[in-house]
């Protein structure tokens, strides 16, 4: 019976000595602390999810890589970027193609001396990559009139387009500051390049904030009295309100608007959801293009997979092929080659032996003449 006694004592010390060293241990799941390096590294239900390097907030249905996939043959085009600046455009290129972005409007700085330099990137950029960029322009002084010249020069040389040109700017950390902005659409020579750009059949891609008050009412002034001008309101859904993009297009057919997706699904300082902006879209089907300002605020690839969400919602196939891509495309296909471009053409001709008919030649394949490898 002592016997007994003592062998049953043993098994009990042991057994709790037993479970003390597993617990020490940490080898008891449900005994680990919330932050433990068992559970520490576990994913957070309540936390985004990264997924090809894009945020995506939960509750999303689909993944980046699934929105790519699912529209992909949409050969989206992103219409606003500004990675001519420090040549991002080199990383961005890979990026840009896992993603499905086909074609990218690029330019660097805004309406101030340092944008004279990024234009330059940008057309390097399209020389270098004719299928993917297309270049834009903003470095000249629209308070002078040599700006006139250097527009005409730029658009003749093959340049699609001119933005992003800061027409006005109270509150923008960034745009407010350049040195070269307008104090309304209507300022400076704006005028008369908006008569160049019907000219040249390219459009303008003006900064305008806030974006209400004197400054829409100038862009209204601006839209009445340039009928033939393509006039494209920047990121026009930041800060501001699906019914007053309504009104403006129902007035102005000339008016195009950049939606900048990624402001609206990601930014805290957004009061509307991308849902609410589909009802004006399917108003206005060839009047909005897609864009990611470079992700300002948010990250580029996180604006590229806002694009996609916004697509998604759109739940119209036809619709969001105009909006991704050829709603841009017609305008940037129906700029005709400008006489720089087919004098450049004409002296390849004779220094290749071969000839081109130059007669109905686009803005589009005069460059893909000049600058496919």
């Amino acid at each position: 019976m002592k016997n007994r006694t003592i062998i049953t004592l043993i098994v009990t010390v042991s057994t709790a000595i037993g479970i003390w060293l597993v617990s020490v241990l940490g080898l008891f799941p449900f005994d680990q602390e919330k932050d433990s390096a068992v559970t520490k590294d576990l994913p957070n239900p309540s936390s985004p999810v990264i997924i090809n390097e894009t945020q995506i907030k939960k509750g999303t249905e689909k993944t980046v890589i699934e929105l790519v996939k699912q529209y992909r043959n949409l050969k989206v085009i992103d219409s606003h970027n500004h990675d001519a600046s420090d040549s991002k455009y080199i990383n961005m290129l890979e990026v840009w193609k896992r993603n499905a972005v086909n074609q990218v409007v690029l330019f660097g700085d805004v309406s101030e001396p340092s944008a004279v330099m990024t234009d330059q990137m940008s057309w390097m950029a399209y020389k270098d990559n004719p299928d993917v960029i297309i270049p834009y322009f903003s470095g000249f002084d629209m308070h002078d009139k040599s700006s006139l010249d250097v527009v005409t020069h730029n658009l003749e040389q093959g340049y699609f387009g001119l933005g992003e040109i800061a027409a006005a700017s109270l509150y923008s950390p960034v745009v407010s500051k350049v040195a070269w902005k307008g104090e309304s659409p209507m300022d400076g020579y704006l005028p008369d390049i908006y008569d160049i750009c019907a000219k040249y059949k390219v459009p303008i891609l003006l900064h305008i904030d806030p974006p209400n008050g004197m400054v829409i009412d100038k862009l209204e002034e601006a839209l009445d009295k340039h009928p033939n001008t393509i006039i494209i309101f920047a990121h026009a859904n930041a800060f501001n309100s699906p019914e007053n993009i309504r009104k403006l297009l129902e007035k102005h057919p000339n008016l195009y608007a950049d939606f900048y997706a990624g402001f609206t699904a990601l930014n805290p300082a957004s009061t509307n959801k991308l849902e609410e902006f589909v009802p004006v879209m399917k108003q206005f089907p060839d009047q909005f293009m897609l864009s990611t300002d470079s992700g300002f605020d948010i990250g580029e690839e996180a604006a590229i997979g806002a694009m996609y969400q916004l697509l998604d919602k759109l739940d119209d196939p036809d619709l969001a092929r105009k909006i991704a891509h050829d709603n841009l495309d017609a305008i940037i296909r129906n700029q005709p080659a400008t006489e720089t471009q087919i004098a450049e053409i004409r002296k390849k001709s004779k220094e290749t032996g071969q000839s081109y008919e130059w007669s109905y030649l686009s803005k589009v394949e005069a460059g893909q003449i000049l600058w496919n490898k």
